[in-house]
């Protein structure tokens, strides 16, 4: 159902005060009256500078309100099946006076077919109209209606620019999450920039909304460069991922498949969880937005829950997409004295995952899991757990070649081997560190680095599975217990023959 059709039913079933949230007033104007012209019903616009307007031919003139309580009292007087949209209502939102004057309108015109709508950018209804009032939320424009924004640009005699369906259909896909206006700002910036609406405009729009959705403060969009290749071993995690690869299209909805909602990393600081959330964007050809839940938190009360519920739907809104929540026990880990405050913001995302349709794929990393709440990490939530284990042999061998490769350097040209068997305690971002470290020392000496330069530096790095021992084992109990799919492995007796205490030989335990 749309929100046109919700409108329309809570209008023909005599609701008489509707808060509608949304951005953008213009567009909700022109819903209304669009509704009231079909319905032929009389339609009006009440604001503080220009006091009553007449929306559709319908209406009567009626004299303009000096001020809101005195505009409610028109409202009661008003024509028959008259519709009222109040465009600065929510500013007075903590006037007393006014608020037991519009409760009071509001119980009055039950008897009437009269209906109020009060256009708010919040989605919060003060208490005292709670009883009284309909929340209804407008979303962003989807694909139909950027298209229509579109095409009256593209009405304008003085332009000759036709948009192939291809181009036209990347240009809607690139403008999802903006709002109509937004989008038509940014339609119009291409066509006068270079006449016409080229790939380079495709970029452009996502160019623009990147801006646009960073306003949010809570997502960000990240590049995408990072490809399978760049990320050594984790072979399970990466077949998973090419199977789901084709499962975002209309192919797999008609086939029966859902669209895939998303997976939780766990494991080891330093053992690829962010570069593998960068790396399926790519693989997918999805923009990937991170989720920054800690953004959220806003000192006056409600402004937390708005912030989540707003950046949801616009996490929604530039679907399909990759959402990356990093860390997520930093966020998510609810309890503390903020009134309650985490726990709402926890509970709104928890809903959220459980629920959203949109194909907006969740990956969720975390490196401490007993500050997760065990709600959070059940079948239904994510698709999959994976627990990103200490590399195994061939992986390190992997992760060596995968940086040295970075650096402009030749693997077969050092003892991957032997670096592999010398660091089997070493997560990824340790390899690199090793490798770095060799290129500083050689670099300072005016040679070039070799395979006893990683080697020395590697020596010199207590790896964090020696130096926290017993978290590092408290974690990885979790993949030998089976909460969890290792990501390395497919087999789970590979796994678990993959499972070894680390050995402290050559290292001095801090």
């Amino acid at each position: 159902m749309t929100t046109a059709d919700e409108l329309d039913i809570l209008l023909r079933s005599r609701c008489t005060l509707i808060i509608l949230s949304t951005v953008e007033e213009t567009r909700a104007v022109d819903l209304v009256k669009g509704l009231c012209e079909a319905k032929g019903r009389p339609c009006y616009s009440w604001d503080l500078a220009d006091g009553f307007r007449c929306l559709t031919d319908e209406g009567t003139p009626i004299q303009s309100g000096s001020d809101a309580v005195t505009a409610l009292d028109h409202i009661l007087k008003g024509p028959d099946k008259a519709v009222y949209v109040l465009r600065d209502f929510h500013d007075a939102w903590t006037d007393k006076r006014l608020k037991r004057k519009l409760r009071s309108v509001a119980q009055e015109l039950v008897f009437t077919k009269r209906s109020m709508i009060v256009t708010t950018p919040a989605a919060e209804v003060p208490e005292e109209l709670k009883d009284c009032a309909v929340l209804l939320r407008l979303p962003l424009p989807g694909q139909d209606e950027l298209g229509e924004a579109l095409a009256e640009l593209l009405k304008n005699p003085d332009l000759h620019i036709t948009v192939e369906d291809g181009r036209r259909s990347r240009l809607l896909q690139a403008a999802s999450g903006l709002s109509k206006a937004q989008a038509q700002r940014v339609f119009a910036k291409g066509i006068v920039s270079d006449g016409a609406l080229t790939e380079e405009d495709v970029a452009m729009v996502v160019a623009e909304k990147k801006d646009i959705i960073r306003e949010s403060k809570a997502l960000e969009f990240y590049p995408v460069t990072e490809t399978p290749s760049d990320v050594g071993g984790l072979e399970a995690l990466k077949g998973w991922l090419k199977i789901r690869a084709g499962a975002f299209g209309p192919e797999a909805r008609a086939y029966g498949l859902p669209v895939p909602k998303g997976i939780a990393l766990i494991g080891i600081p330093g053992t690829g969880k962010s570069l593998s959330a960068k790396m399926i964007g790519n693989l997918w050809g999805m923009p990937l937005v991170r989720f920054d839940v800690g953004a959220l938190f806003g000192s006056f009360v409600g402004e937390s829950e708005e912030r989540t519920r707003k950046a949801l739907r616009l996490a929604e809104a530039v679907a399909p997409c990759v959402l990356w929540i990093d860390e997520m026990e930093k966020a998510l880990a609810h309890g503390g004295n903020d009134a309650g405050t985490s726990m709402r913001v926890f509970g709104s995302i928890l809903t959220w995952l459980s629920e959203k349709r949109s194909p907006c794929f969740v990956v969720a990393t975390a490196n401490d899991i007993s500050q997760l709440p065990p709600e959070l990490l059940r079948r239904g939530r994510f698709d999959e757990i994976f627990f990103l284990d200490l590399p195994a042999l061939q992986e390190r061998k992997d992760i060596f070649a995968v940086h040295l490769r970075k650096r402009g350097r030749k693997p077969e040209s050092f003892d991957l081997d032997a670096l592999a068997a010398a660091t089997p305690s070493y997560v990824g971002a340790e390899l690199e560190n090793a490798v770095n470290d060799a290129m500083f020392f050689a670099f300072s000496e005016g040679r070039e680095f070799t395979t006893d330069d990683v080697l020395a530096a590697a020596k010199r790095l207590v790896p964090l599975a020696v130096s926290q021992r017993e978290r590092v084992a408290y974690l990885r109990s979790w993949l030998l217990e089976g909460r969890a799919q290792s990501a390395s492995f497919a087999e789970a007796k590979q796994a678990k023959a993959a499972f070894v205490e680390p050995k402290q030989t050559g290292h001095v335990s801090s």
